[in-house]
This record gives structure tokens, C-alpha cells and sequence, in this order.
């Protein structure tokens, strides 16, 4: 498989992959320890804020990492026949504190699809449930195209 091309998206190409989407993986690290999950997002072009509903229990290995306010990134990938493109958001993660919620603030929250309550074998009291805001330091995107002729199909 050989690469045509890859081009960095512009910062509207990026904002039109970001607001096509609602998912992408989170991806924290504390101290040499890394930890990655899929998420749901909401996300503002305008101010480039990215916003999580995050949803833990007591001994989860996800609540550890979101006891601080942790580095993040945050990847948002699509295909489309044989172009690839791919998102990197680089930031803190940083928790909204209940008291700091707005009506505008909370809209935002709307577009992350997934739902307030999921499955899970613990009692609703067991789950945390947390909002957390990412704006990035780095926002960037790349596209990749591959040439058709040597690309197996």
C-alpha cells in the first residue's frame, strides 16, 4: 500500500470533521500511565471547547484517572473510500463544577449523544456522573489519501 498524499486540514476542514461527529477515544495520563476509552462529545466551533459527560463508578479505573485535572487528547477519525482523515485535540482535562453551570453552558452538553444513564451492573447511586470541558492547546488535522492503483482493495 503506498501514500498519494497527506495534507493538513485547514482549521474549517478540521471544525467541518469535528461537527460531523459525535464520537471519538479520550486518551488521559497520569504520571507513565496512560488510559484510553471511547467517548461521546459535544463541541463548539466557535471557541473550539470540546464537552464530556463522563460517567464512572467508585472503583473504576476511570474515575482514578479523573481525580485531577489530567492531560488529555482527544482523537476524532473518519474513512471515506480512500481518504482518511484524522483530528488530534491536545489539552487539560477540566472538571465543571455543578455551580459554575449556565443555560448556555449546558446546551453545549446536548450534542454529546450519549445517554445520562447507561447500563451498568451498579446501582444509579454507585455512578458518578461528571461534566468536563477540553479546550485545546493544539487543535490539528491531517488527510490521507491513498492511491487507488497500489492500494488493496
Amino acid at each position: 500500500m503506498s501514500l498519494d498524499q497527506q495534507t493538513e486540514l485547514s482549521p474549517d476542514e478540521v471544525h467541518a470533521v469535528l461537527t460531523r461527529h459525535e464520537t471519538g477515544v479520550l486518551s488521559l495520563a497520569k504520571a507513565d500511565e496512560p488510559y484510553a476509552i471511547p467517548i461521546s462529545y459535544g463541541y463548539n466551533p466557535e471557541t473550539d471547547c470540546f464537552y464530556l459527560r463522563l460517567v464512572s463508578t467508585p472503583e473504576s479505573e476511570k474515575r482514578q484517572f479523573l481525580t485531577s485535572s489530567p492531560s488529555a487528547r482527544l482523537v476524532v477519525h473518519e474513512a471515506d473510500g480512500d481518504s482518511y482523515r484524522s483530528i488530534i485535540a491536545d489539552g487539560t482535562l477540566e472538571r465543571v463544577s455543578p455551580d459554575d453551570l449556565t443555560v448556555e453552558r449546558i446546551v453545549q452538553y446536548g450534542d454529546a449523544k450519549r445517554p445520562l444513564f447507561e447500563i451498568w451492573g451498579e446501582t444509579k447511586r454507585n455512578l458518578d456522573i461528571q461534566l468536563f470541558e477540553l479546550t485545546p492547546d493544539t487543535l490539528s488535522g491531517r488527510e490521507v489519501e491513498l492511491d487507488p492503483e497500489t492500494h488493496d482493495t
